[in-house]
Parts: structure tokens; C-alpha cells; sequence
């Protein structure tokens, strides 16, 4: 089976995470893909070229989007995929209609439906998600879920000290943009009532700046570190106490799923998507959006309660295998290109 996956996306983000994961699981399981994409992240393109996909670029302009069309369009017709998905709604935008009956939007977010105009498929990345497509009229045959996976196995840990948290200290890891809507205000906020707490922030964002200037009226400047943009998650996972999750918004999160797969205790405001799929005392702990003084009284509980983060970890881990390994990844996504496959009527030129 052949695939053309087409994103648009930032630099960087947990949806273009999502993507190059996701096609690297494809690529392992034999699919032949090709992608389309931006320029502006070498690291993700070279991941890519190494597992023998083939990558052309475009700039996916909206204000010029005459080359990008054509790009696709070539890159279709010489690529000549049985299935062709947009990943989120600015790559949706570029599909063409000539072969929308072969092409997927993908929902990362409550997006409109006609930003995927030219697809006939849509798959979502949550269940709530995929009630938003539905209640936009899309039918449940051309819709369906398709959960992110995470992969972490044999992962080793990133150097505690080399990252200012002393042996033996309580080290909070927060994956997060720097973005007011992530929350990480409300986690400094928190993290001052706990004296002996470190935390790590892996990510780059807008508020960088003012996030620094609150850990500095705080007295946190000692106690967390921003480590900018991270390609090692899975080292920074192992070498953590436990993962903190404070978004206001949230419509899924792959930070829970990133915590269960490396199994470490979480804690997680209760924006939608970690309360949709985080079961209190079970799978993590979770506690009211902007609430400094409840996640802090959690975090307290993880570190020092008998036998707590064992059984958040326990029922993390259980969460995770049964529904956000690779292997349930892989073999939902083939179901789903397989119904696109036989349904399509459309016509890829031959001998390109």
C-alpha cells in the first residue's frame, strides 16, 4: 500500500511529533510513503529520508498557495498513492478535489470541516473529536479514530545533574509549547509551595519570557530549567519523577500518552482531553484547571504518599497497552487505508 502524507505544521509541535512518529511506525510496518511538508525542520526531514521515505518540500503559503497546489499535485501523480492524508486543517486546504475520494483529513483539533473540503475521510485523534466530525455531518462510514502511540522502550535516561536537579531530588518534567493556554504558570505557581520540588520544561514558545520573569519574583530560578525544543523525550521521561500537565486547553495531549509509555506517574488539569481519557487515582491524578494550590497538593501526593505512583504507574501502563501502543497504531491506521482503498474511484495517471 502506498501513502502520501501531507502537513503543513510548525517547526515544531506535538502534532508534528505525532506525524513523524506515525509515519516512521507506517514505514517499519512495510507501507511505501512519501510526504510533503515545509522546509523548516531539518532534523524531522532527515528522520524521514533515513527510514526510505521520500520528502519534497513546499511552503504551503495561503496568501500564494499556486506552487503548493502544484507540488501536491505532482507529488501525487508521480507518487501515485493509494491513500493520501492532510494533517490538520492548513494542509487540508491544499488537497485536490481530483482525488478526494483517496484523501483523509486528520483532526488534531476541533477544526471545521471545510478546511478538509476535498476529503471524503476524516479521522480524528480523539473520541470527542471524532463526535465534533460526525456533528459537522460527516457519516460514520467515512469517519473514524485513530489513536497516537508512544514508544519509549530501552530509552536511557538524560544526566539528572547536567540539568540542575540534585541526586535524589523530586523532578517534575513538563512537554509543553510556551503558550498561556499550556498552563505553566499555574505549575510555577504550584511548584513554589513545594521546597525540594525541580522541574524541567521542555519546549519554546511565545511566553518564554514572561514564564522566566515569574520563576524570577518566585525564587525558582534555581529549581527549573527550560531546556528549549527537546528531540529526546524519552530520555527526559526516564530521568523524571513524574510528568505535570497543567493545560487549560487541551482537546487530547500526547504528553498523558508519552507518561503512561514511560511509566511515570502524571498529574493533569482536567482540560478536556486528559479528562477525558485519565481516570483519577487510576491512571494519573487529576485536578482543576488554574488551580496552583491543587496541583500542588497532587504533586505533594505523588512524591510522598506510600505506594501512589506505583499505582499510577500500573494503571497508566495498563491504558497504554490496551489502547496506544505501536502495534494498535499500526493496525488501526491499516484498517482505515484499506476501507479508503477499496472505496476509491479515482484515477492516478500511469507510466509517470
Amino acid at each position: 500500500m502506498r501513502i502520501l502524507q501531507v502537513m503543513a505544521g510548525a517547526p515544531e509541535g506535538g502534532a508534528e511529533n505525532i506525524m513523524l512518529e506515525s509515519t516512521l511506525a507506517l514505514a517499519e510496518a512495510g507501507l511505501q510513503q512519501a510526504v510533503v511538508t515545509r522546509p523548516d525542520n531539518a532534523w524531522r526531514i532527515s528522520r524521514l529520508r533515513e527510514a526510505g521515505v521520500t520528502v519534497t518540500t513546499a511552503d504551503f503559503s495561503r496568501l500564494w498557495p499556486f506552487p503548493t497546489r502544484r507540488t501536491i499535485r505532482q507529488a501525487i501523480e508521480r507518487f501515485q498513492p493509494d491513500v493520501i492524508e492532510y494533517w490538520m486543517g492548513r494542509a487540508g486546504q491544499f488537497a485536490p478535489a481530483r482525488w478526494r475520494d483517496r484523501s483523509i483529513g486528520w483532526y488534531g483539533g476541533y477544526y471545521k470541516r471545510s478546511r478538509f473540503g476535498n476529503c471524503d475521510w476524516h479521522v480524528g485523534l480523539t473520541r470527542d473529536l471524532l463526535r465534533h466530525i460526525r456533528d459537522q455531518g460527516v457519516g460514520e462510514d467515512r469517519s473514524a479514530i485513530v489513536h497516537t502511540y508512544a514508544d519509549f522502550e530501552g530509552a536511557p535516561a538524560a544526566d539528572r545533574a547536567s540539568l540542575g536537579a540534585p541526586a535524589g531530588a523530586p523532578v517534575a518534567l513538563a512537554l509543553a509549547r510556551l503558550h498561556p493556554k499550556k498552563g505553566l504558570d499555574t505549575l510555577l505557581e504550584a511548584t513554589a509551595q513545594i521546597p525540594d520540588l525541580h522541574v524541567w520544561i521542555a519546549g519554546e514558545g511565545p511566553i518564554e519570557a514572561e514564564l522566566k520573569a515569574q520563576c524570577a519574583r518566585l525564587g525558582l530560578e534555581s529549581r527549573v530549567r527550560f531546556l528549549g525544543w527537546r528531540n529526546d523525550r524519552g530520555a527526559l521521561l526516564a530521568a523524571s519523577t513524574f510528568v505535570a500537565f497543567p493545560s487549560r486547553y487541551e482537546p487530547f495531549g500526547t504528553v498523558t500518552v508519552d507518561a503512561w509509555a514511560a511509566s511515570r506517574p502524571l498529574v493533569a488539569a482536567d482540560a478536556v482531553g486528559p479528562a477525558a481519557y485519565v481516570e483519577d487515582g487510576v491512571s494519573g491524578l487529576l485536578v482543576p484547571k488554574d488551580n496552583p494550590t491543587a496541583l500542588a497538593e497532587a504533586m505533594r501526593r505523588v512524591i510522598s504518599e506510600p505506594g501512589l505512583a506505583a499505582r499510577l504507574v500500573e494503571g497508566g501502563r495498563a491504558s497504554y497497552e490496551a489502547q496506544f501502543t505501536k502495534a494498535a497504531f499500526i493496525r488501526d491506521s491499516l484498517t482505515l487505508y484499506e476501507r479508503i482503498r477499496k472505496a476509491a474511484t479515482s484515477k492516478l495517471p500511469k507510466g509517470l
